[in-house]
């Protein structure tokens, strides 16, 4: 009897460990609360002087932190060794708005960061709002024209005085829905499903006139609403569906190509300002290097996504987009999102 009680003693301690590695999104380490992601940070060398802590929130294989890697290596060639990167993946250092708020106040040097919560600490949230407009690019190539133009270096001069400078547009690429409940084909599929938004609310409104219930939910949150029901689908590009294993509790994918989405590098204020002039050059060069390179993998991620995906038993659908486009197109005449209609002109002029 004593055996047959110890047996039972030790199956339950072990369900309790396994439960216990599972994370929030059943995939380990990379969707585990921000509290235990322990030795998941990519420190630079410790023998240089200046460590600049950067935070995201996304997966160590994915683009935003092989981007950051490749800045982090160029930074200490650039420097001697005398500069580098500490970079922080998977949430570690809170949420984007969290770390965003950090890095203007001077207690995080950096963040890389969806455009989701800029609008909060930006000086004009309409132009913000206009950014995110669906369908405001057709190509990568058109995004890529825009954001390093005269355009793209007034929106990030924005920033100029909020304590926080932003360095760059980097990528975080086109976004497609996901679910597990139905192929979605057209929007008319869409009708009342609750879908996770980014903090956004242009993309809140775009989803709305697409017939959804979109649902605001910060990212750390998003693979424990999936699995419990509280949302049914969520939207992000392929490279961070596959490299953050949403796909494990997403079965469905729709490549509506609906927003596309930048990323912004950005520093603390006082930090890049305290730097030697040398440095600055430093740091802007090791930072316009790394924009290309994680654009790069951000297209090599995605080429191989869908493909490595299907593999695995996703059912990804490719949509009318023409039909999708008609259906949201009263977003851009939306009061409420106080769209900068010449910036708007601007862009369309540009995209041409």
């Amino acid at each position: 009897m004593k055996k047959k009680w110890l047996a039972l003693l030790m199956t339950a301690v072990v369900a309790v460990v396994f439960a216990g590695c599972g994370g929030e999104g059943g995939s380990g380490a990379s969707n585990a609360p921000a509290d235990k992601k322990e030795g998941t940070q990519l420190l630079g060398k410790k023998e240089a002087s200046i460590h600049l802590k950067v935070g995201v929130t996304t997966a160590p294989d994915g683009h935003y932190v092989k981007g950051l890697q490749a800045m982090q290596q160029k930074l200490e060639e650039l420097s001697g060794g005398t500069m580098t990167l500490d970079i922080y993946p998977n949430s570690a250092l809170g949420g984007e708005s969290d770390m965003m708020d950090a890095v203007s106040n001077g207690t995080q040097d950096m963040v890389l960061s969806s455009t989701g919560p800029i609008p909060a600490f930006s000086k004009n949230t309409a132009n913000w709002s206009t950014l995110d407009l669906p369908y405001l690019f057709e190509n990568r190539e058109q995004a890529y024209k825009v954001f390093d133009s005269p355009i793209g270096d007034g929106l990030l001069a924005e920033f100029d005085g909020t304590g926080i400078k932003a360095v760059g547009f980097w990528e975080n690429g086109f976004r497609e829905v996901t679910n597990n409940k139905k192929e979605i084909k057209t929007p008319a599929d869409l009708q009342g499903m609750k879908i996770r938004t980014m903090e956004n609310h242009s993309h809140m409104a775009t989803y709305a006139a697409l017939g959804s219930t979109p649902t605001a939910m910060a990212w750390g949150e998003i693979f424990s609403a999936l699995q419990q029901g509280t949302v049914d689908g969520q939207e992000n590009p392929l490279a961070i569906i596959l490299t953050a294993k949403v796909y494990e509790v997403q079965k469905y994918i729709s490549m509506i190509d609906l927003f596309y989405s930048p990323c912004v590098l950005m520093i603390n204020e006082g930090k890049y300002n305290g730097f030697t002039d040398e440095q600055k050059k430093w740091f802007d060069e090791a930072a316009q290097y790394a924009k290309g390179e994680q654009r790069r993998i951000s297209q090599e991620i995605d080429a191989g996504a869908r493909a490595e995906m299907e593999s695995k038993g996703i059912i990804i659908t490719d949509v009318n987009k023409a039909e999708w486009k008609e259906t949201v197109k009263s977003v851009y005449n939306d009061a409420s999102l106080n769209i900068d209609q010449d910036l708007l002109a601007r862009i369309q002029a540009a995209t041409k």
